[in-house]
């Protein structure tokens, strides 16, 4: 089977309850999606994954969360104010909106080519500021500009505006990261490609600091370690390429940057056009900590900050000195993280009628549902009222459901589309002999379990 592209996974999201689109009834909003009872859980368990290895596997790493809408001297001293933008050019034949940076380029003249068709009759690009604007008080932004504030575009900042408090609270020594899982919201001029790329998106993300001499050795760690991670969430090396930053790419503050390019679009062409961003993993040097602190100065000694209120410097006790931490920063997305997994366990089996199934092979950790529990027979009273009992005493450890809106056939292929990695089966020997049949997804083998160990089994198969 070839790879699944992603209108595949944008029907069998809808069609199972996994994602919907945003407003549906009233037209619904371009690039906006919202979790259903399937992908929430999902999204959860991804990001329960990430949290558990990052902050509780670990013993150098603290968590926080911090506000969606900071001071807007944050986002002035970050650079953010003046710099996060898009290059936009406008196509003077079809009107289409573009970004520059995403166009492809003649070779012949060095000239960009709309995407929409294909013309070159394009306006000179202008910058487009990507934060939500928005106001705080019931003062407008035109009446009180200090009432001007901004949806935080990435959960970094807060991080860093943290730096101190943690360091204080935890009484840390270097190296030692703090971890945030947090929506963000991007004013994206060509959203698309279904949760791809979004206005409105969560990061799991970390900004871990160390002395900067250790900053390269470090940096690399986090690369080989997010590799690892990825692996347990099912997603396959062979999907993923590393992409090294050029010099003209990388961010003013940063020193080195990887990107893990995730295949998301096996259907094009051309091969390294079927790559496009998972996550990035920036060394971010001193830069945040700096600009966020009220000593340092710039070349002409004029204090780079004269807003904040604290020294973000480092004391080292072991050596007396004191020192502005560099940063290594891994980012992921959770939609791009749950999309990817989701296309790595998308596969189809045909049985024994010569009909396709979808199964769904997510990793039993991630699955939405543990296990299935169903009545071979609806109509049966003591089958129903065991099966049910059976799910009620399963719910506690584990994510269980009861379904008998089918014949077990329906039920099964259900249960496989949307990961669920066992189905219990309750029939009429159940009633006699105390067992019940345990269905895998994966392989379709099925096994008799006794009710005594049924918890057990569950749980060791599951791990």
């Amino acid at each position: 089977m070839s790879a699944p592209n992603i209108e595949t996974i944008v029907s069998l999201s809808k069609r199972r309850g996994f994602v919907f689109p945003a407003s549906d009834i009233y037209g619904g909003l371009g690039s906006s999606w919202d979790y259903g009872q399937l992908g929430v859980e999902l999204a959860n368990n991804i990001k329960k994954s990430w949290w558990n290895w990052v902050v509780y596997e670990r013993d150098d790493i603290e968590g926080i969360d911090s506000s969606i809408i900071q001071n807007r001297n944050v986002w002035k001293y970050s650079g953010h104010e003046d710099t996060f933008s898009d290059p936009l050019v406008d196509c003077r034949d079809c009107n289409a909106r573009l970004r520059l940076d995403k166009l492809d380029i003649d070779p012949a003249d060095g000239k960009a080519m709309c995407s929409n068709c294909n013309s070159k009759n394009l306006t000179d690009p202008k910058d487009f500021n990507l934060m939500f604007r928005t106001t705080v008080g019931a003062a407008s932004a035109d009446d009180d500009p200090t009432a001007l504030a901004y949806l935080r575009p990435e959960t970094a900042q807060g991080i860093f505006i943290n730096f101190k408090n943690v360091l204080d609270t935890s009484r840390r020594k270097l190296p030692f990261g703090i971890a945030q899982i947090g929506k963000a919201f991007r004013n994206e001029v060509t959203p698309g490609n279904f949760i791809f790329r979004t206005r409105e998106f969560e990061q799991m993300e970390i900004e871990y600091f160390c002395r900067p001499e250790d900053a390269p050795r470090v940096h690399q760690e986090w690369i080989d370690a997010y590799g690892e991670w990825l692996g347990t969430l099912g997603i396959s090396s062979d999907n993923i390429v590393h992409y090294e930053q050029t010099e003209k790419e990388l961010a003013h503050y940063s020193d080195r940057t990887v990107d893990f390019l995730y295949r998301f679009f096996p259907e094009r062409e051309e091969k390294e056009k079927q790559f496009d961003e998972l996550l990035g993993i920036a060394n971010r040097t001193d830069y945040d900590l700096r600009v966020h602190s009220k000593k340092p100065e710039d070349a002409d000694g004029k204090r780079i900050n004269p807003d904040t209120t604290e020294d973000l410097s480092y004391f080292d006790p072991q050596t007396n000195e004191r020192f502005y931490p560099y940063c290594i920063e891994p980012s992921i997305g959770v939609n791009r993280t749950l999309l990817a997994v989701m296309m790595d366990a998308y596969t189809e089996k045909v049985n024994d009628k010569g009909e396709v199934r979808v199964i769904l092979k997510l990793k039993p950790e991630l699955a939405p549902i543990k296990v299935a529990v169903l009545p071979l027979a609806k109509n049966n009273e003591g089958i129903v009222t065991l099966a049910k009992k059976l799910k009620h005493d399963l719910q506690p450890l584990m994510r269980a459901v009861y379904d008998d809106t089918g014949g077990i056939g329906k039920l099964y292929a259900r249960q496989d589309e949307i990961g669920t990695p066992f189905c219990v089966t309750v029939d009429h020997e159940s009633l006699e002999d105390n067992a019940v049949t345990v269905r895998d997804r994966d392989t379709w083998e099925q096994e008799r379990v006794s009710l005594d160990s049924l918890k057990e089994y569950l749980q060791k198969r599951l791990s």
